[in-house]
C-alpha cells in the first residue's frame, strides 16, 4: 500500500503550449524532456514530434511519413530520443533535429507470440519485439524497452543496439506481465515496470531478477524518474471504462479498494508517495482523461499527455472538449 505525506504541490497551467494554426496533437502518446528543457510531444497527428521551448513556444516539427503509430518517448543524456512504435514494432533513436541514428526491431515484422489482433491475447513470450511501448535507459548506458500490447517481456540492450536479455513471460505472478507498458531505471539499475493490466509497477535488477511489486497503482501507464528520485506514475486508471477485447485482457474494473480515477502520483523510490492529483471530473484542466505519457524538466514542472482518440474518450465524453495534453507547475 502507497503510504507517507503529500509533500509536493503542482499548479496545471493550460493553453501553455503554442501551436501553430491550424495544427493539432490529436492524442499525445509520449512527452519527453531534453537537456535545455525543451518539450517534445510524441503524437499522432500530422506532425509526429513537435517540440517547443520551456516558455511553451513553437520551436519546430519532424517525423511526418516515419511512424505508424507513436507511442512511448525517452530522451537520455546525450539528448537522443528514443521512439517506440507499436505500429510497426520498432524503437528509432534520433538526435534532436530529427536525423535517424539507429533503429532496435525490422519494420512491420512481428515476434511470433501467439498474439493477433480482433482474435487471441499474448500466448507465450517472443523476442523483440511485438507491439512495443517504451524505453529507457540505465546508468550504464544499456537499453531496457518494454514490450508490450502483443509480447510480454523486458529486453535489454547495449547501447549499439546488442540484444543482452530478455525476461517475463504472459500472467500476474513475480515477473510475468500483462502489458508491460511504461518503464524506467533509476540511478542503482533497477528497473521499474509498469505492468498495466495487473495494475502494479514490478522492480527488477538489472539482470531481470524480480526485487518487488507495488499493488496501488491504477493501471499504470507512463514512468519517469527525475534527477532527485523522484517517480512519477502516469496511472490510466478507469476514467474513460474499457472495453472488452479478445486480443487484451483488459482490467474492466478497479481492484477491490482502489479509486477508478485516473491520476499521476509521485513516490520516492520505496514507493512512499508525495503527491498525488487527478480528480472524479475528468475534462476538467488539472484532472485526467487518459494520462499515458510523462515527463519532467529541470525545475520539476511536469508534462502529461494523453491519449483520448484512441481510448474512446472523445466519444464517453462528448459534447464535452478533451485535453490531449497538460503542463503542471511545481510549486512545493
Amino acid at each position: 500500500m502507497s503510504k507517507g505525506p503529500h509533500r509536493l504541490v503542482y499548479e496545471v497551467i493550460e493553453g501553455w503550449e503554442r501551436l501553430p494554426e491550424g495544427w493539432s496533437f490529436v492524442e499525445v502518446a509520449g512527452v519527453a524532456v531534453d537537456s535545455r528543457d525543451r518539450v517534445y510531444v510524441f503524437n499522432r497527428g500530422a506532425h509526429p514530434v513537435i517540440f517547443f521551448d520551456k516558455e511553451g513556444k513553437f520551436l519546430d516539427a519532424w517525423g511526418e511519413g516515419v511512424f505508424t503509430s507513436p507511442h512511448g518517448i525517452f530522451i537520455d543524456g546525450r539528448d537522443r530520443l528514443y521512439c517506440a512504435d507499436d505500429g510497426d514494432h520498432t524503437v528509432r533513436v534520433f538526435d534532436t533535429e530529427g536525423t535517424l541514428q539507429m533503429m532496435l526491431g525490422e519494420p512491420g515484422v512481428a515476434a511470433e507470440t501467439g498474439f493477433a489482433l480482433g482474435v487471441s491475447r499474448v500466448q507465450h513470450s517472443g523476442g523483440p519485439f511485438n507491439k512495443v511501448t517504451n524505453v529507457a535507459t540505465g546508468p550504464t548506458g544499456d537499453l531496457f524497452v518494454a514490450d508490450g500490447y502483443g509480447n510480454a517481456r523486458v529486453h535489454r540492450f547495449t547501447a549499439d543496439g546488442r540484444l543482452l536479455c530478455s525476461w517475463g513471460e504472459p500472467g500476474s505472478g513475480p515477473g510475468q506481465f500483462d502489458l508491460p507498458h511504461g518503464i524506467a531505471v533509476d540511478s542503482g539499475g533497477r528497473v521499474f515496470v509498469a505492468d498495466r493490466e495487473n495494475s502494479r509497477i514490478q522492480i527488477f535488477s538489472s539482470d531481470g531478477a524480480f526485487l518487488d511489486a507495488w499493488n496501488w497503482v491504477n493501471r499504470p501507464d507512463d514512468l519517469f524518474i527525475d534527477a532527485n528520485d523522484y517517480l512519477y506514475v502516469a496511472e490510466l486508471g478507469w476514467s474513460t471504462p474499457p472495453q472488452a477485447q479478445p486480443h487484451f485482457n483488459f482490467m474492466l474494473h478497479p481492484p477491490h479498494g482502489h479509486d477508478p480515477v485516473a491520476r499521476v502520483t509521485v513516490c520516492d523510490l520505496d514507493g512512499s508517495v508525495v503527491s498525488r492529483f487527478g480528480g472524479h471530473e475528468a475534462v476538467l484542466p488539472g484532472n485526467f482523461i487518459a494520462p499515458h505519457g510523462i515527463a519532467v524538466d529541470s525545475r520539476g514542472d511536469l508534462y502529461v499527455g494523453e491519449v483520448v482518440e484512441r481510448s474512446g474518450a472523445r466519444r464517453h465524453f462528448a459534447p464535452l472538449t478533451c485535453h490531449a495534453f497538460q503542463k503542471f507547475v511545481r510549486s512545493g
